[in-house]
């Protein structure tokens, strides 16, 4: 988990003329090192489907897949891990069912991000930083400074996520960030492969 860069999560909505499994495919190429299946509409038949077709080409490619939320479709097609809300099931229960399968924790604030470090957590997600349409529900943004505030007080992977963008990344990479996560600037490109290229050029400078 110490090694992965840029983690890209699923969007359909930023690419509706656009097959989900050939824009993941792009991200993988242009050097994503984790997906995520992010879907909080389709009926489980349909998550379902998608986790399977995900898991088969992140396999194929060696990259991490995790499912956001729903341990059963992780547990069902054997993905790497899973990814909680703080709203969800919680982590201590979370690790009875999935195992040592990864599990990461969104995070908002410094107390979460101790609490998810302190109860065994792979990875925190640290935002959102910037607003952003893929969260609605998260109101505020935490900024840069919650990202200065976990790279000089949490020692497990971080990745900064939430309105991030190739215009802002590198604020974001001067507040101590080294892992980047980012859903509509790479699923909702023109070109996928080649943003993805250039965010990885912005955090390997």
């Amino acid at each position: 988990m110490r090694d992965f860069r840029l983690y890209a999560i699923t969007g359909e909505q930023f690419h509706p003329n656009r097959d989900l499994i050939e824009v993941m495919e792009e991200a993988i190429q242009g050097g994503v090192d984790i997906i995520q299946l992010r879907d909080k509409t389709s009926a489980k038949p349909e998550l379902l489907r998608k986790a399977r077709a995900l898991r088969e080409l992140t396999r194929k490619h060696g990259v991490t897949f995790i499912v956001n939320d729903h341990i059963d479709v992780a547990m069902e097609v054997d993905a790497d891990g899973i990814h909680l809300g703080q709203g969800d099931v919680s982590l201590l229960d979370a690790r009875k069912i999935v195992g040592d399968k990864i599990i990461g924790i969104s995070t908002h604030a410094l107390q979460e991000a101790w609490l998810a470090q302190q109860q065994g957590a792979d990875y925190i997600g640290v935002g959102p930083v910037y607003r952003t349409a893929t969260k609605a529900d998260v109101v505020d943004p935490v900024g840069v400074s919650y990202v200065r505030e976990v790279t000089q007080h949490i020692r497990i992977p971080f990745v900064a996520i939430g309105g991030i963008k190739l215009n802002n990344v590198d604020e974001v990479i001067g507040a101590g960030a080294t892992r980047i996560c980012a859903v509509s600037e790479i699923v909702g490109s023109s070109d996928v492969k080649g943003t993805c290229e250039a965010f990885l050029s912005k955090l390997n400078k």
